[in-house]
């Protein structure tokens, strides 16, 4: 079955760096759009970013746009996230998730039908 597992959250001060993982199993990785998105404590979850099949287009949310990037190895069938100059309001749950097709990556949640379970990133001031 479809698997997504997140890995390499944690507790960083304010501008530093982390890079998540999201190891995907159970089906063709290089088949589909992925993307991530974040959860906040009592705030709803939003997009973060995402990439089509191949890599080579990627859409940000205004936000983190400029100090996070998405690559993905479709060989490794792994999605980064790539997060630098990290500030508070980035403290989230962060989740990858697999769109519905291979070129879509927007916002919508409802785009997405698999979803990881998520990987807490702490930031510090």
């Amino acid at each position: 079955q479809v698997q997504l597992v997140e890995s390499g959250g944690g507790l960083v001060q304010a501008g530093g760096s982390l890079r998540l993982s999201c190891a995907a199993s159970g089906f063709t990785f290089s088949n589909y759009a992925m993307g991530w998105f974040r959860q906040a404590p009592e705030k709803e979850r939003e997009f973060v970013g995402g990439i089509n099949w191949l890599g080579g287009t990627t859409a940000y949310a205004d936000s983190v746009k400029g100090r996070f990037t998405i690559p993905r190895d479709n060989a490794k069938n792994t999605l980064y996230l790539q997060m630098n100059t990290l500030k508070p309001e980035d403290t989230a749950i962060y989740y990858c998730a697999r769109s519905k097709w291979s070129s879509t990556y927007n916002g919508r949640p409802d785009d997405y039908n698999y979803w990881g379970q998520g990987t807490q990133v702490t930031v510090s001031s």
